[in-house]
């Protein structure tokens, strides 16, 4: 039972940066957002659409993402999301935060005992 819920408040601090990561590699619908997170990661994030669509209106509203919409291959209409300039820098320097939060973590954690 711990799992699911570490899953959670793991993602909860790094959603938005999975999310502007994904969306730099080209426009994506919100549905292939999650689907795409769920590949790369070995199924580690499965992000709901609870959690995910608020994040996206959040990063649309910031200005970090541009939105328009589009058909989908299955013909369907969606709403597809890219990168903006101001979103690429914010994900860059949520990058580099989350290096050095990480880096000091492994310092932390490579401690002897």
């Amino acid at each position: 039972m711990g799992m699911p819920e570490e899953k959670t408040d793991l993602l909860k601090g790094t959603l938005d940066m999975l999310i502007l990561k994904v969306a730099a590699l080209g426009p994506i619908h919100g549905y292939a957002i999650s689907q795409r997170m769920q590949q790369i990661s070995k199924d580690y994030f499965q992000v709901q659409q609870g959690s995910l669509y608020p994040a996206l209106h959040r990063l649309e509203e910031r200005g970090w993402l541009a939105a328009e919409w589009k058909e989908t291959d299955t013909g369907r209409e969606a709403k597809f999301y890219t990168l903006t300039r101001k979103g690429r820098k914010q994900l860059d320097a949520e990058m580099q935060n989350w290096e050095r939060l990480s880096d000091a973590i492994g310092m932390i954690l490579r401690t002897a005992e």
